[in-house]
């Protein structure tokens, strides 16, 4: 695959908050419909749908399509009126539907557009043949996080919460991951809704369904894709698309949960819900997933990783990096962001996970929520912090500048390991609240190799960029 540009995690320009992204390809482009996070916001998906596509043949190249569909347009209130993670399909009859839910209902609704990434007009309400709408009586399955899939000449909605309580103030059931199958129009039930993942599925402690429900057919297994919370983003399979899903592992955690001795008590990066799916591009397989900034859980962003999957099915858990869709690792030299470090790890202890949560370095943004004008950086690096980004291919290097500013007094050692010797050492001694360069002799040995920043020392700084010379 040619690309124009080198690409990192996240995939999308720093300003765009784009979690729960559903990736599929129409025509000879890739698109990303998800849920859209407001920088410094107060909940999750205060702002309105908008996507973003690139060519298949360089996902390198995205481009804003815009607005696609506002809270406005939803005909009627409930409750804070946000536009939770939505999913499109493509109707039988030419024109592309997008599945959504909004928050504190149990409804899933429906819009409807003559191209992926026009403007969504509101069609109507998933229904039954008499005109009753799913989920809004006592002890119907509740209704959130559709996932469509068009197997065919078949259409079948996947939807589903399971928290820990088994109703809503309503009574209607926390049951797990459940299924029914459209007709045509793309709006009315043909079957039921029926359980294809229950609260009670058989998997390893900490892997049972949560939410986020992504089906795709590949070769002949069914791949479902779910979200088990905390420890990221699992899937089951089964020859069938409505039934027989047996548990197969976990795909990808941000938190690196699963690898590298990480766990959701130690994890490699702030920990948070999950949310995304598999797409095939150009021949290669790919997960699409979110991460979290700003020391909140509103304000996620869209990363990918490769992964293979055998002759059996299987799918080998992969490690969250800094390269995503690159296609390998980043030429090891020039400038690169703070922002795309795939590890966030503060050593330090704490009395509770909400302590570690306000004291753990993070990324974040100076300014207001925007459409444009990057400007992410890693703040709040402290002793016993370590940020890291995977992978670099090396050749010939004699220097590192890391562009900085705050208030610190120590030494950032740069390793090539999370726990390992440093290579070189950079002397902190800053009192800026601007930005500065500090710099030290840097050789490293030729090949793929991990970059990690530790500090030690007193204070705490930003970091803006880092430059391999």
């Amino acid at each position: 695959m040619y690309m124009k540009k080198q690409i990192f995690n996240p995939y999308l320009p720093s300003y765009e908050y784009i979690p729960d992204g559903e990736p599929h390809i129409f025509g000879d482009r890739l698109y990303i419909f998800g849920s859209h996070d407001k920088f410094n916001g107060n909940d999750y998906c205060e702002n309105d749908y908008v996507c973003w596509s690139a060519p298949i043949q360089d996902i390198s190249d995205w481009k804003y399509e815009g607005v696609i569909y506002k809270k406005e347009q939803h005909p009627y209130k409930i409750g804070r009126n946000i536009l939770f993670a939505p999913d499109v399909a493509k109707g039988f009859d030419g024109r592309y539907y997008l599945y959504y839910s909004v928050a504190d209902s149990s409804i899933i609704s429906v819009a409807v557009c003559d191209s992926p990434c026009g403007k969504y007009e509101y069609y109507g309400d998933i229904k039954d043949a008499s005109g009753h709408i799913i989920g809004t009586d006592e002890e119907e399955y509740f209704q959130f996080d559709p996932g469509v899939l068009i197997d065919g000449d078949r259409i079948y909605l996947y939807s589903g919460y399971c928290p820990k309580k088994e109703q809503d103030q309503y009574g209607r059931l926390y049951v797990g991951a459940h299924v029914t199958e459209l007709e045509k129009d793309m709006l009315t039930i043909k079957t039921k809704p029926k359980i294809v993942l229950s609260r009670d599925m058989v998997c390893p402690e900490g892997a049972k369904y949560f939410e986020a429900p992504s089906v795709r057919k590949i070769k002949d297994l069914y791949y479902f894709v779910y979200s088990a919370r905390l420890t990221g983003l699992h899937y089951c399979t089964s020859k069938y698309p409505d039934r027989d899903f047996v548990y197969r592992g976990l795909i990808h955690s941000t938190s690196d949960v699963g690898i590298n001795g990480h766990s959701a008590d130690n994890p490699a990066y702030p920990i948070g819900n999950t949310h995304g799916g598999i797409e095939c591009i150009q021949g290669k397989y790919y997960i699409f997933n979110h991460r979290f900034s700003n020391n909140t859980s509103y304000c996620r962003q869209a990363v990918a990783e490769p992964i293979e999957i055998d002759e059996h099915g299987n799918i080998m858990q992969v490690e969250a990096t800094s390269c995503g869709l690159n296609g390998g690792p980043l030429i090891g030299k020039g400038v690169y962001p703070a922002y795309i470090a795939c590890n966030l790890i503060d050593t330090n202890t704490y009395d509770s996970h909400e302590k570690r949560h306000e004291a753990a370095p993070f990324i974040t943004q100076d300014g207001e929520d925007r459409e444009c004008e990057p400007g992410q950086y890693l703040a709040s690096m402290k002793d016993g912090c370590i940020a890291g980004y995977k992978y670099f291919q090396f050749d010939e290097t004699h220097k590192i500048v890391v562009k900085v500013r705050g208030h610190a007094s120590g030494e950032l050692k740069v390793c090539l390991m999370e726990i390992g010797e440093p290579i070189t050492v950079i002397k902190i001694e800053i009192a800026e609240d601007e930005w500065m360069d500090l710099s030290a002799p840097f050789d490293v040995k030729k090949g793929k190799q991990a970059l990690f920043f530790e500090y030690e020392g007193e204070g705490k700084f930003d970091m803006l960029s880092f430059e391999i010379q």
